[in-house]
């Protein structure tokens, strides 16, 4: 197979559009977490650790950064050693479920997503509350 052949090219172009897949994910974590730092109720950690994850598939670079980074690094750190989930950051979370349970239920959403939304997020919650907080 010579370097120009078609199945040669088609292999090249698959692995571009999935290394630009990984990245355009990382980045728009990246983003939205940007985002969750100044908007009260959007998460900022959940899309860091998709990020550094996306990141080390398609953006060495990025995940580097996040890893060393003061202030974004540690919970990155925690999750990937521990799966570590600070105890200020489950009730927060919980918090929020309680919040968006009360919204939804007072909401004109068909009885399907009043009864499973609260449901998904109750498993949510079940597990966020089994993880280690160290």
């Amino acid at each position: 197979m010579d370097k120009h052949s078609p199945a040669r090219n088609r292999t090249a172009w698959h692995r571009h559009l999935v290394l630009l897949a990984w990245r355009t994910l990382a980045l728009l974590c990246v983003v939205l977490a940007g985002i969750g730092v100044v908007l009260p109720g959007l998460p900022t950690v959940p899309f860091l650790l998709v990020a550094a994850w996306a990141g080390g598939h398609g953006w060495p670079r990025l995940e580097r950064w996040l890893l060393a980074h003061p202030r974004l690094g540690p919970p990155i750190h925690r999750w990937r050693a521990h799966g570590a989930v600070p105890r200020r950051a489950k009730w927060f979370a919980s918090s929020m479920m309680v919040v968006s349970t009360v919204v939804i239920a007072l909401s004109a959403a068909p009885l399907a997503a009043k009864l499973g939304v609260p449901g998904v997020m109750l498993v949510t919650a079940i597990w966020l509350w089994r993880r280690p907080e160290r």
